[in-house]
This record gives structure tokens, C-alpha cells and sequence, in this order.
């Protein structure tokens, strides 16, 4: 992977760490506030869906923080049936298939996106759903960088390696 590439992912990790540790820290506080209010029988009744949708963000940022890490959730019975030498290449394959779905499914997401904007649909107080919504595409095409990156390393490693 080249020094830029190294660079965009380890300012882009440092990115998504910070967003998570605010996200989740309003999550708690907010949490915190509606039990409160509750307690005192009030509450902000935008809070749960707001709430909603941050577990969204934190999700797929997440999600794209454990792909770079390889924590992500993986199947992994290929991997124990295939011989050892074999396992970079098998690897190689099954990330450039997942590429090619988190692609789709980012494509898919920023359909959605433009239907929701179209429809004009309001989360809660005049405000508008599609910026909350917005993790959709933005997340599978964050985690479809990560798994570009990780083929780019594999691809380092079988060739790198091959004419060493």
C-alpha cells in the first residue's frame, strides 16, 4: 500500500475513533436526560428516534473501523479447508467480493437517499430524515475503501513477495 494510502487510512481511522467517542458520549447523555425527564413525567419526544439513528452512525462506523482491523464478523470455513499456501489468494477473493457488495449496497443506500430526499421525509420538528440517513451509503462505501485497502496489502504481499 502506498505512503498516501497509509496516510488517508490512519487520518481516516482517527476520524472515525473521534466521531464514535462523541457520538456514543451523546448517546449516553442523552439517554441519561430522558430518564430524568421521564422520572418528572416529561422527555423529549424526539429523543428515541434520534437516539435511533445514532446507533446507526456508531454501527457502521464501527463496522468500517473493524473491517480496517480485520475484527469484522467473518465466515471463515473456507479458510480451514483450503491449504495454507492457498489461504492469501482465497483471502484475496473473498475481499474482493465483499468489495463488489458493499459497492452494491452503497449504490442502493444512495438511492434511498435520493427517494427520501424526493419525498421530503421529516424525522422529527421540520427536520429532515436524509442527513441522519446519510451513514447508509456513506458506511457500506467507507467499508468498501477499507476492504479496497486490504486487497491492495494482500496484493502487496502475494506479488511483494513473489519476486523476493
Amino acid at each position: 500500500m502506498s505512503k498516501l494510502l497509509r496516510i488517508i487510512d490512519k487520518s481516516l481511522a482517527f476520524f472515525e475513533n473521534t466521531l464514535i467517542i462523541v457520538l456514543v458520549a451523546v448517546m449516553v447523555l442523552m439517554s441519561f436526560l430522558q430518564v430524568i425527564l421521564r422520572n418528572f413525567d416529561a422527555g423529549l419526544l424526539w429523543a428515541d428516534i434520534f437516539l435511533r439513528h445514532l446507533v446507526l452512525w456508531v454501527g457502521f462506523i464501527g463496522a468500517s473501523l473493524a473491517t480496517r482491523d480485520e475484527k469484522h464478523i467473518s465466515i471463515d470455513a473456507l479458510s480451514r479447508l483450503v491449504p495454507e499456501r492457498s489461504l492469501p489468494y482465497v483471502k484475496l477473493v473473498v475481499d474482493a467480493v465483499t468489495l463488489f457488495i458493499c459497492v452494491v449496497l452503497a449504490n442502493a443506500g444512495y438511492m434511498f437517499l435520493g427517494y427520501e430526499i424526493e419525498a421530503n421525509t421529516i424525522l422529527f420538528n421540520d427536520i429532515p430524515a436524509w442527513p441522519f440517513q446519510l451513514i447508509i451509503p456513506l458506511g457500506f462505501a467507507l467499508i468498501a475503501f477499507r476492504f479496497f485497502l486490504k486487497i491492495l496489502e494482500r496484493l502487496n504481499l502475494i506479488f511483494g513477495s513473489a519476486t523476493s
